[in-house]
């Protein structure tokens, strides 16, 4: 049997279903993005290791130009290593049946007796028999994106060769979560190939019989990583090592991590501001309640209800609220997260998806959502409480007045009274005023937030695909070649410019900081592939020296003018120390760049050249691509045209899912703060507003009254909200800056507006909605209701 207090709470929570689900939804938006968050970044890792696991992911990468077999003997012998695959790895050109375009591909040998490393998962068909040469396991995205199955054949061109090759089967790789083709930015499955061939037949195309140019190691729990590297690069250096890496550099894995870093970032921003929007309107809702309700406490205490029995009655009532938002965040969470895993395994081509145990993560949502609406709940909970029953029969004391400023300059200014009235309402409820204002501005910066990684990503494509990368292609050589290859290159047909480019393998060094990476050397002029600086200006490469992109420098610390050391790798050996003579801004990646001449003379030989940038006439394109297919000294082609359309299709993409999102967010909070900020005044308010009336005001004038408050305050929050906007825009492009990419701060006059615009519509609807029920009011019942 119901308790009187507790039927009480039912009506109340009926009463104020309106506000209560204005609240409640905004704390399941917190509730379901911190659930959405933290199930798929859960998902995503379990999911991980289970792959890595199962298919034996190693743990540390190296290549060489061309090393003995006889070598991986000594690999095997080094402490902490558990197990070590040598393989063959080659880039080929595809002539892929029904496309004009060369594709590219990257070969990977398959040991006779099955890979220990690294192992390709069987999707479908079967893998290349042993004693063949024309057999190949392809990815099973790039099966899929050409329409191709077991038994299809296409060709490919490797080392000035070309060769049919047959598909076996389709499979899946831990190594490949994430492909990226050389000089790209996005995925490309249908232009780009992996396959692994039969360990005979890949080092019979490559010329690598006995030798192996690439290796693998998984490692033991307790060994030395660092140690084991520095061992691998001595014992590759005299055959061309480039210098092993660890896991964590290898990009498939780190583009997932930089991914999951982005989700934990997401996760630790919004629902903070949610769940502080919630207590905030419970604070506000329950406080207005309390000074309503005085007399009814004072009854119930005259009648022997306990302070703690009080206090409970609000608590529960706050917590009832909560409850119906944790539950809809539980639900809309459990939904997106799965929904948002599938996507993920799908884009970054997991097998299969692990959804690990979620109750501890609707345990903490819930809770924190429980403790959100409490916390608001406790100010308003302790006043009801701390009332004693005398004080609480009689009605409060009216608030004093008294001719001040504000009635001078209003009186100077020829202010309307119903302006005046508006003014005093916020002037008498400073810190109520102060809260509300804050609360519609978070409304405001969170669309500000949003916008601005559109602005960020047009500024990123501008200056990497407009401003720096300005060629059309971009051809890879499979081998360094002569200067002469530059004449080669002009002759094809419709090619209009060239542009060389050497890419030098290397450790920069300063003091205990080292990197590994390419400079890249570019002639003295070039117009094609440009450097620029913080500011985006074109940089002229310097006669000496060394350019250095802006993440590179701040991670060596060094600025123009600082000493660099530079460790040849490769088949080269060496030392130079090289100044450095400007920073240079780059989005994706980092990069160190010279001249080609000066870069030639430092090394003591001639200029060579590992790529070209071409400017291309687009009427001969199709000419230009068969032609390329044919190519013999021909790595894989980058066509930069290709690569920019599939960049902004697929940062439109993820820009609409996330316009939708905190576009919801944003009205959510902007009218859950607007609507309870004016239901709280017209209780307040409603019998000098129903007196107004019948005195002849008119419903326009009374609206003035109840709602120009609501705008004053909503006018106030947007500068506030531009600001706090930033700096959650701020925070996120941190958590962008890697080594793999980074996106600028661009926020634009247009970014502001268009979060205003949005939250004064927001507000505007939450106030006609009161507006409504002022003027459904029945006036003579309200004057009748004791203050």
């Amino acid at each position: 049997m119901l308790h009187a207090l507790d039927r009480k709470l039912l009506r109340d929570l009926w009463r104020l279903k309106a506000q209560a689900l204005a609240i409640s939804l905004v704390l399941a938006c917190g509730v379901a993005i911190f659930m959405t968050g933290l199930g798929m970044v859960r998902a995503l890792e379990v999911t991980l290791e289970d792959y890595y696991n199962r298919q034996h992911f190693a743990h540390v990468f190296a290549s060489a130009r061309r090393a003995p077999a006889s070598l991986l003997r000594d690999v095997e012998a080094i402490d902490g290593v558990q197990t070590a695959e040598a393989r063959v790895v080659g880039s080929v050109v595809l002539d892929l049946p029904g496309r004009a375009a060369p594709a590219s591909g990257r070969v990977i040998s398959l040991p006779d007796t099955g890979p220990a490393l690294n192992v390709p998962l069987l999707v479908s068909g079967r893998f290349p028999s042993e004693t063949a040469g024309d057999e190949v396991v392809v990815t099973d995205r790039f099966a899929s994106a050409n329409g191709y199955r077991p038994g299809d054949r296409f060709a490919a061109i490797a080392d000035g060769k070309r060769l049919i090759l047959t598909i076996t089967g389709t499979v899946r790789s831990p190594e490949f979560i994430y492909t990226l083709p050389p000089g790209g930015l996005m995925p490309d499955d249908a232009g780009y190939a992996i396959m692994w061939m039969p360990e005979t037949a890949a080092a019979g195309v490559f010329g690598m019989s006995g030798a192996f140019n690439d290796l693998s190691l998984k490692l033991r729990r307790d060994a030395n990583q660092q140690a084991v590297i520095d061992r691998i690069d001595s014992l590759l250096e005299p055959w061309g090592g480039v210098g092993a890496h660890v896991r964590e550099l290898q990009m498939s894995h780190a583009f997932m991590q930089a991914e999951l870093d982005q989700l934990r970032s997401m996760s630790a921003v919004l629902p903070p501001i949610l769940f502080g929007v919630t207590a905030f309107l419970v604070n506000m809702v329950l406080g207005r309640i309390v000074t309503l309700e005085r007399s009814e406490i004072g009854l119930l205490k005259a009648l022997g209800y306990r302070d703690s029995e009080i206090a409970m009655h609000y608590l529960m009532l706050a917590t009832l609220v909560a409850a119906l938002g944790v539950c809809l965040g539980w639900a809309s969470g459990a939904w997106l997260s799965s929904g948002m895993s599938q996507l993920y395994a799908r884009f970054f081509d997991f097998p299969w998806l692990v959804q690990p145990h979620a109750i501890d993560v609707f345990a903490i949502a819930g809770l924190i959502g429980l403790a959100s609406a409490a916390i608001g709940a406790l100010r308003a909970a302790w006043s009801a409480a701390a009332l004693a029953p005398a004080v609480a029969m009689s009605p409060p004391a009216p608030p004093a007045f008294r001719r001040g400023f504000l009635d001078a300059v209003s009186g100077w200014l020829g202010l309307p009274q119903t302006a005046m009235m508006v003014l005093r309402g916020i002037v008498r409820w400073p810190l109520r005023a102060a809260f509300t204002s804050l609360g519609l501005s978070l409304g405001v910066a969170i669309l500000v937030a949003s916008n601005f990684m559109l602005d960020s990503l047009d500024a990123v494509i501008d200056t990497s695909f407009f401003k720096s990368n300005r060629q059309h292609a971009t051809l890879i050589l499979a081998h360094e070649q002569p200067l002469s290859a530059v004449a080669d290159a002009r002759h094809l047909p419709g090619v209009l410019a060239v542009e060389p480019q050497f890419d030098l393998p290397v450790t920069l060094s300063v003091g205990p900081r080292e990197k590994k990476l390419a400079i890249s050397a570019r002639p003295l002029g070039g117009d094609l592939a440009r450097t620029l600086d913080v500011e985006e200006n074109p940089v002229p490469l310097p006669e000496q020296g060394v350019l250095l992109s802006a993440k590179l420098a701040a991670y060596l610390g060094v600025r123009p003018g600082d000493m660099v050391r530079v460790t040849l790798s490769g088949l080269r050996e060496g030392e130079m120390v090289l100044p450095v003579a400007a920073v240079t801004q780059q989005y994706i990646g980092i990069g160190a760049y010279m001249r080609l001449d000066a870069l030639a003379a430092l090394l003591g030989e001639a200029p060579r050249v590992t790529s070209l940038n071409l400017w291309i006439d687009p009427n001969e394109l199709s000419e230009l691509e068969a032609a390329l297919k044919s190519m013999p000294a021909l790595a894989t082609t980058v066509m930069l045209t290709d690569v920019r359309k599939s960049f902004q299709d697929t940062i439109s993409e993820n820009v609409r899912i996330n316009t939708v999102l905190f576009l919801t967010i944003s009205a959510l909070i902007t009218v859950g703060v607007a609507y309870n900020g004016a239901r709280i005044q017209l209780s307040e308010r409603a019998r000098e507003l129903a007196s107004l009336r019948i005195l002849g005001f008119t419903r326009a004038e009374v609206s003035t009254i109840l709602l120009g408050e609501t705008a004053v305050l909503a006018l106030i929050a947007q500068p506030l909200g531009w600001l706090i906007g930033g700096w959650i825009a701020w925070a996120m492009m941190a958590g962008f800056d890697s080594d793999l990419y980074r996106i600028p701060l661009v926020l634009t006059a247009q970014n502001f507006a268009s979060a205003s615009l949005v939250t004064l519509t927001a507000v505007t609807a939450a106030a006609l909605l009161v507006r409504r029920r002022l003027d459904r009011a029945d006036l003579i019942a309200v004057l009748k209701t004791r203050e």
